[in-house]
């Protein structure tokens, strides 16, 4: 018999959420929440977004904007707990704490730091430098057996898993904090850039035509793929290596987890065929997958009472279990 799971997740609320968002985490989400015996937490971590600077009309546009691609996507405010974390202040709290029981060794450690800060990192944000902190208390307030992470981020959890180790030693409260288990999509999870296949899909990119917008219309979405970087090779048989094919490699991935498919049985489905014919089946299977949830988002989008009031009831759930352990971890450190 499977354990029931708690599910934690977070989504920075970027705006223009992208395909390799929703296959990278929402769609997973969605799976997870249908799930009968998990309950699952969703939260648009806005505290994580302000590490770099935001204009506040647009963070707040962005908010709503993430909440309605939650919805559009699939999950259900009345099956999952979905709010923003700058609602629900044991998240800061929770993060002080922690941070006064992590060690700078640990956060020297973190290579995702140094990837977003750059040369300069004088003049990256503490707010950058820190927020890890901030991320596992955002798991740990919750109880969270499980958390999704792409491969980016498992850093990121083995750093809470220390300290949420760290904490119970220090206070002498073994497994008083949950030490959260990862959940790593064992499938094609991380899509990459249809200009380049070794970069990661991502709303930075300068070029539109790297990525599918899940705001993206049909047009849109088939003239991208049609100019989508391939090579002159038809398609792969299942056995052959596409680690010399990226581009190729990253169409059949987004193909495999459009239909819960594996990687060997889309390669056998077009063995032999010309990259054309795929690239027309991958573009109608988008139009069918992802047309929808882009047309819900612009309807969602216009009634802004309705998402504000969802985050809000949503921020009331997490509240009411968020301040029974704040209050206990407060009362541990002698508060």
């Amino acid at each position: 018999m499977t354990m029931a799971k708690k599910i934690f997740s977070g989504v920075q609320p970027t705006g223009n959420l992208h395909l390799g968002n929703y296959l990278g985490a929402i769609k997973n989400f969605v799976q997870l929440q249908n799930d009968k015996k998990n309950e699952c937490i969703y939260c648009v971590v806005d505290l994580h977004s302000i590490t770099v600077k935001q204009d506040p009309k647009v963070l707040k546009k962005n908010i709503r904007e993430t909440v309605a691609t939650f919805i559009a996507s699939g999950l259900d405010p009345e099956k999952s707990i979905i709010f923003n974390q700058s609602a629900v202040s044991a998240h800061t709290e929770g993060a002080w704490i922690l941070g006064c029981v992590s060690r700078m060794g640990w956060l020297n450690r973190m290579t995702q730091f140094k990837e977003k800060a750059g040369k300069d990192k004088e003049k990256a944000s503490i707010g950058l430098y820190v927020y890890p902190i901030l991320m596992a208390a955002d798991i740990l307030l919750y109880d969270s057996t499980h958390v999704p992470v792409g491969e980016d981020q498992k850093q990121h959890l083995e750093l809470c898993r220390d300290i949420a180790q760290k904490f119970n030693h220090d206070f002498h409260s073994p497994d008083f904090l949950k030490v959260p288990e990862p959940l790593i999509q064992k499938e094609f999870a991380r899509i990459m850039s249809l200009k380049d296949g070794t970069k990661k899909m991502s709303k930075s990119d300068p070029s539109d035509f790297s990525r599918i917008n899940l705001s993206d219309n049909k047009d849109l979405i088939i003239n991208k793929i049609k100019k989508a970087k391939t090579d002159a090779l038809s398609m792969p048989n299942k056995n052959d290596d596409l680690k010399k094919r990226p581009e190729v490699s990253n169409l059949i991935g987004i193909y495999s987890s459009l239909i819960n498919s594996s990687l060997e049985k889309v390669k056998s489905e077009f063995e032999g065929k010309n990259l054309s014919s795929f690239k027309n089946s991958l573009s109608d299977l988008l139009i069918d997958k992802i047309e929808p949830i882009g047309k819900k988002i612009k309807d969602l989008l216009k009634d802004e009472k309705y998402l504000d009031k969802l985050l809000e009831k949503g921020a009331e759930n997490a509240k009411n279990q968020a301040l029974k352990k704040i209050n206990k971890i407060k009362s541990l450190v002698g508060f």
